[in-house]
């Protein structure tokens, strides 16, 4: 019996937009197929990957009208992606190691399909305890941040910038996370 491989899970019916489509027009259509996050690609080749969360981002960071901001401006540029040929425990491997919930599917420079956490998980019972694994590792990880916050002159709140709820630092002035002191720098 042969392996089952990434290209046979995959999704080749996979959302889709262009990279200069503006990032209304992609959040309609997330919204309308119902995932969470849309591959840009133009004629085959990918060009990048836009998630929910950078919808979010752009909406909050630039304060500006989804309608005047192209996928392009804010997607992802360097793309993990996983070869069709790929063994299911090298997709998982991958997404694990990166926090992602999904990779692209490319062969020969062609974007060919979509690979899913959820496919992972339902094809492979014993991915679960793995994935259980990365949340206790997460846990863990907050216990270690709880610590550092006390020890030092970091702080817990609300962004001044993104409004997101992080460890914070001062910077000139205002209570910055991690993120926004890297874009201000």
């Amino acid at each position: 019996m042969r392996e089952i491989k990434a290209g046979d899970l995959m999704t080749r019916s996979f959302v889709y937009s262009h990279p200069d489509d503006s990032l209304r027009n992609c959040a309609k259509i997330m919204i309308n197929k119902r995932v969470g996050s849309l591959i840009l690609k133009e004629k085959d080749e990918l060009k990048g990957i836009i998630t929910q969360k950078d919808i979010l981002w752009a909406l909050i960071k630039k304060n500006k009208d989804l309608d005047n901001i192209k996928a392009k401006d804010i997607s992802t540029k360097k793309i993990i992606t996983i070869n069709p040929s790929a063994s299911l425990e090298k997709a998982f491997e991958k997404m694990k190691k990166n926090n992602f919930k999904w990779l692209p599917v490319v062969s020969k420079k062609k974007v060919v399909g979509m690979l899913t956490i959820k496919d992972l998980l339902v094809t492979k019972p014993d991915f679960h305890t793995e994935f259980e694994r990365t949340d206790i590792s997460e846990e863990e990880d907050k216990v270690k941040r709880i610590e550092k916050i006390r020890t030092t002159n970091e702080t817990v709140g609300i962004c001044g910038e993104c409004g997101s709820y992080d460890e914070l630092r001062k910077l000139e002035g205002r209570d910055l996370c991690g993120f926004c002191q890297d874009a201000d720098n």
